[in-house]
């Protein structure tokens, strides 16, 4: 197998793109330069909105519009839960449409126009409503932000295994999404707090952060449809059968469902430390502003060790390499719980940027390992259905995002966090400084820890797939191939 570098697009750039209706039978459809490039320019908008408000819309509705740590709990995690409802729903009408009309470039024009404009609602709550009704349009604004997001993030993802028949090159086109993903993020988390207190912080600070971010959005989703309006893609038949018929059958790929199941508790774990920086770096740290270069040392390393983590995957295999990124994760997490609160502040950042390398992994290996699953299921059954596999897929992975900070509300909530408003300034009990230390440290740890048993189980669990499908012992790609 080849050792280029990982985010080396594929040299079959000269050749013309056409649609998808273009294609001969027996065709082979190889990916080009302009469509890798393309494709990983939609992770702008689905990182920035996977981060951001993550990030800042928990401390928003606590410490800004005094809004209590429970009910924001709420608020921040039902219209999430909405979307896990949705996606599936999403993934199968992708999925007719997609047949009909041979593209899911309709769901990704209609998300680009929809997406920005309910992001930037959500934080422009009038100065003059009091907690509850403040709540309550957050609330209103992220569940139609979340819709939005789903219109999008579902048939983007879909599209991955559509635009090319080659397993090698399926992987330099998630290299390259997680990439642009990685910047996205750490754009999103350095900047959101830099553009909100640089214009005071308060409602108008988030407002304006609100839009500077959805213009980012706005762009990158832009970029990523230009590009692909020209690209080849092989749609195949949608399934037979209801939603549920096919829910069914995708939930029957025993490797799927580990793979999610590992991807989601490493999502809430990601997203718990992410909803407790602000509260880490203000009662911990004793900085809030200290939050942008936490947020750094997380996601940072990312851009740096994606080659590593691909050796790893050539060298090791694709679980092994899963495997160590947990493990590393779950020391970082360790490291700073131990440390407590007189944890030095250097120890500090290399712990995170520890949890930082980890992260990297674990997001390439899950996300290169999304479509060997698709493919192989394809192959098995004769059907294709990647709008099901990544409608459910995204399902799991807003759970992990939208559980985590209420994860943190909750423990906050327990532990007796006070909350209040922007002009406000109140003395944290004891008891919640320490509840924020274990939102920020153990809940991750605990959730990275349930997660390994299930990383570990994979290989077997695609095995099985292999053995129970019609014509088993026909030569299958391995599943811990890079």
């Amino acid at each position: 197998m080849s050792s280029a570098a990982p985010l080396d697009p594929p040299a079959r750039h000269h050749r013309p793109e056409v649609s998808a209706v273009d294609l001969a039978d027996g065709e082979v459809l190889h990916v080009t330069r302009h469509t890798v490039v393309s494709y990983a320019f939609g992770s702008v908008g689905t990182g920035l909105f996977a981060t951001v408000p993550g990030l800042v819309l928990l401390y928003f509705l606590t410490d800004t519009l005094g809004v209590a740590a429970g009910v924001a709990s709420l608020v921040v995690t039902l219209p999430k839960a909405w979307d896990v409802l949705a996606m599936p729903v999403v993934g199968r009408m992708s999925d007719q449409s997609a047949a009909r009309v041979r593209s899911r470039l309709p769901f990704l024009r209609l998300a680009w126009i929809v997406l920005p404009i309910t992001f930037v609602l959500m934080f422009a709550v009038p100065p003059a409503f009091g907690p509850g009704l403040a709540a309550a349009w957050v609330f209103v604004g992220f569940l139609l932000a979340s819709t939005a997001f789903a219109v999008f993030q579902v048939p983007y993802i879909a599209m991955s295994a559509e635009l090319t028949d080659d397993p090698p090159e399926r992987s330099t086109l998630m290299a390259w999404r997680v990439a642009f993903l990685t910047v996205a993020i750490l754009v999103g988390g350095a900047l959101a707090p830099v553009v909100r207190d640089a214009f005071g912080g308060a409602n108008l600070g988030h407002l304006v952060m609100a839009v500077f971010m959805a213009t980012l959005m706005f762009i990158g989703i832009w970029l990523c449809i230009r590009g692909l309006a020209r690209a080849r893609t092989r749609i195949a038949p949608a399934p037979e059968g209801n939603l549920w018929h096919n829910m069914r059958q995708v939930r029957g790929n025993h490797a799927f469902v580990v793979l999610l199941t590992a991807f989601l508790l490493q999502a809430l774990a990601t997203a718990a430390m992410l909803g407790g920086a602000q509260y880490y770096a203000t009662y911990i740290v004793g900085d809030s502003g200290a939050v942008t270069l936490l947020f750094v040392c997380l996601v940072a390393p990312a851009l740096l060790v994606m080659p590593f983590w691909n050796w790893v995957a050539h060298r090791f295999g694709k679980v092994n390499g899963f495997t160590m990124a947990t493990l590393l994760f779950l020391l970082g997490t360790v490291i700073l719980f131990i440390g407590g609160r007189e944890l030095a502040m250097p120890i500090v950042y290399l712990a995170i940027g520890m949890c930082g390398v980890a992260y990297a992994g674990g997001q390439m290996f899950p996300l290169s390992m999304l479509p060997d699953c698709v493919a192989a299921d394809t192959h098995r059954t004769g059907h294709a259905r990647a709008g099901m596999f990544t409608g459910l897929w995204t399902a799991g992975e807003t759970i992990g995002l939208s559980v985590g900070p209420g994860l943190v509300a909750l423990v906050l909530a327990l532990t007796g966090y006070v909350s209040s408003r922007a002009d406000e300034a109140v003395a944290q009990p004891d008891s919640a400084v320490n509840g924020v230390l274990i939102a920020f440290t153990l809940v991750p740890a605990v959730l990275i820890a349930i997660s390994l048993p299930f990383v570990r189980r994979y290989a077997a669990a695609f095995a099985r797939d292999e053995r129970d499908a019609p014509g088993a012992g026909t030569a299958r790609p391995a599943p811990t191939s890079p």
